[in-house]
């Protein structure tokens, strides 16, 4: 039996973060840290490297939208095997604003974008690439990109020093057909790439279409413990780490900060497989419709919610 290649990237601080504004205890993020690296996850994303001067609201945001340097040295003062990883988002980071890889406590820098700035995307990948960094490409929305778009994204990525390419399924909209086409597609005319698979549950997929992409060799695996992120949340990293098979993975630990950290923090804050987001994956939709509904006081009215979104000369009424 051939080892697993499979690499689990867990995003709980970052994606998690856009559901609580990235207010995590630095206690929070090292139980989290020391946790997953006792679990052999591969990486965990510890944020943003956006620059807070380019993003508005940053002063409410917690550390974690905008990780510095030096506080990252203070939180994880010993690394262990678990790499560390941070997004950045093309328009929102100074390059300036990031040091060479063996100034920081940073391993792999991430960079998402649509499919129209893939080009601004790749050279700021390749600054990241020239101080050091292992670097990916992750396209958002991919459901709603056209082909000829994507076949001219993919004749830059070929060129390009980006390691990594991540089919991301921004609204939750897709199956594992799709999940099969998108990674057929993409080992075509990138065969000189690795590939990685970022996942949504709104149609409680997100585990299963990240185990097709497995199974069809896509290497980098994201998700967060208890499935926490945006909306209706990602792939459980603790099903991945429980579920993938020929790795030393270790499910215990990854348990054991759930019940410390997840299972509390899920009583405040709101996330996962709820009527409204299954109806935006549906309709192949952003969710921000879906999580201003969950914000109001009509949060559980999913057949008029339903109505508005299928009606098109009906306008959600913004007063």
């Amino acid at each position: 039996m051939k080892e697993n290649q499979s690499k689990i990237v867990d995003c709980t601080i970052r994606d998690g973060g856009l559901v609580n504004n990235w207010d995590f205890s630095v206690e929070f993020v090292q139980k989290l840290y020391a946790g997953l690296n006792e679990a052999g996850v591969d990486y965990m994303e510890i944020g943003y490297k956006n620059s807070p001067k380019l993003l508005k609201g940053a002063d409410e945001a917690g550390p974690w939208r905008f990780l510095n340097d030096d506080f990252l040295r203070k939180v994880i003062p010993q690394k262990g095997n678990t790499k560390l990883s941070a997004l950045v988002d093309i328009g929102r980071v100074d390059e300036n604003d990031i040091l060479p890889r063996s100034e920081s406590l940073l391993d792999l820098i991430r960079v998402a974008c649509y499919v129209k700035d893939v080009d601004k995307a790749l050279k700021l990948a390749q600054v990241f690439h020239d101080r050091g960094y292992e670097t990916t490409l992750n396209i958002m929305a991919l459901s709603n990109v056209m082909e000829n778009e994507l076949l001219e994204a993919f004749e830059m990525i070929k060129e390009s020093v980006v390691d990594v390419v991540y089919i991301v399924d921004s609204y939750g909209s897709l199956d594992y057909k799709d999940i099969e086409y998108l990674v057929n597609k993409f080992k075509t005319h990138l065969p000189n790439k690795r590939l990685g698979v970022h996942t949504h549950n709104n149609m409680q997929l997100a585990f299963s279409n990240t185990l097709v992409a497995a199974d069809l060799g896509v290497e980098f695996l994201d998700a967060s413990v208890y499935g926490m992120g945006r909306a209706a949340g990602n792939c459980p990293t603790e099903l991945l780490v429980a579920h993938l098979k020929n790795t030393n993975y270790k499910l215990r630990p990854v348990l054991d900060v759930l019940e410390q950290l997840l299972v509390p923090l899920r009583e405040k804050e709101e996330w996962g497989y709820l009527i409204p987001y299954m109806i935006t994956g549906t309709l192949d939709e952003h969710p921000r419709s879906a999580m201003a509904l969950r914000a109001s006081k009509d949060k559980d009215k999913a057949v008029d919610f339903y109505d508005k979104l299928t009606t098109p000369e009906v306008s959600f009424d913004t007063k």
